[in-house]
């Protein structure tokens, strides 16, 4: 009998593992319930059937998280070395935040995505795993970007795949420039169901835009000082949650702003709010956003930590 039992123990393991089967489809291939397929899969692990090694290949640097740490008010950040192959870079970060916000997910139910190339490669360096009561969420509206992978709707559905739990899409553009269009949207059943579910978020996962990445859309570059009106597009140093900021911290629409989402301050209120910053190019992106406490999460490459390390020097 044990011996049959260790067979189906290791016939699990190598569906789930390897073969990257559902917690949903193992269950029916065997007949068996979550929770035992759960529970086996523990046994597996205890018995040294499954035996996993992680080779991470991330080193942190402490000593320069401790004293940004210090210096801004952030409860997690995270400074990833920079790897001797730079061509690596991207993926040591996206494994790192893949483990870090796979952690938090564990004491969530609802979660919310913004968009982008570095929240997708996080979200396919996440593991397959199982969760009840725990949804995704946009909390914005889709930026138009509706071929690319990295698109708002596909987020959702990418990240719900991994647990296979439900998704909620926000269907709507991200700016709507028509105040009386925009708020008419926000109390359509299909917009209010999502907006309810996304002010419940527990943890926001986020990369982190500049002025570059609206312009990157043709009808957003086209209309950005409609989209923008009264803001001074040279002081944009960085966008955070659909919004631009300063060098200081300061959102620069907020008497005017055109963006279809939840409310700043419900966004500013959700306990855990994560960022991942991957280019250089963006280290004044986030010494606005930390300035401003946009987050309580961030991680980011040494290359960055060292310039904002020389700007607060």
């Amino acid at each position: 009998m044990k011996a049959e039992h260790d067979i189906l123990l290791g016939n699990l393991a190598q569906d789930y593992y390897l073969s990257k089967m559902s917690i949903n489809d193992i269950s029916k291939k065997y007949s068996i319930s979550r929770y035992l397929i759960l529970k086996y899969l523990d046994e597996a692990l205890t018995t040294g059937i499954v035996d996993i090694n992680i080779h991470s290949g991330y080193e942190r640097n402490v000593e320069l998280e401790r004293k940004l740490s210090k210096k801004f008010n952030i409860n997690h950040l995270y400074v990833i070395k920079d790897p001797v192959n730079p061509t690596k870079r991207d993926e040591l970060i996206a494994s790192f935040s893949a483990v870090q916000t796979q952690a938090i997910i564990k004491n969530c139910n609802v979660v919310g995505l913004s968009w982008g190339e570095t929240v997708y490669e996080v979200l396919d360096h996440f593991n397959k795993s199982s969760q009840d009561d725990l949804v995704f969420t946009q909390f914005m509206g889709e930026n138009m970007k509706y071929k690319s992978s990295s698109g708002s709707m596909r987020m959702v559905q990418k990240a719900a795949s991994k647990y296979d739990v439900p998704y909620y899409t926000m269907p709507g553009p991200l700016y709507i420039i028509n105040d009386d269009v925009r708020n008419g949207f926000m109390t359509e059943p299909t917009s209010t169901r999502v907006f309810n579910i996304a002010e419940k978020a527990d943890l926001l996962i986020c990369g982190l835009g500049t002025l570059a990445s609206v312009d990157s859309i043709d009808v957003w570059h086209d209309n950005k000082t409609k989209i923008f009106p009264r803001v001074d597009l040279d002081k944009i140093v960085g966008m955070a949650y659909g919004r631009p900021y300063d060098i200081n911290g300061n959102f620069l629409n907020l008497d005017d702003d055109k963006t279809l989402s939840i409310p700043l301050d419900n966004i500013l209120n959700v306990s855990r709010r994560f960022a991942i910053v991957q280019s250089k190019a963006k280290y004044k992106a986030a010494l606005g956003a930390l300035r401003g406490d946009f987050f309580t999460d961030m991680v980011m490459t040494e290359a960055i930590a060292l310039r904002l390390e020389n700007e607060i020097s």
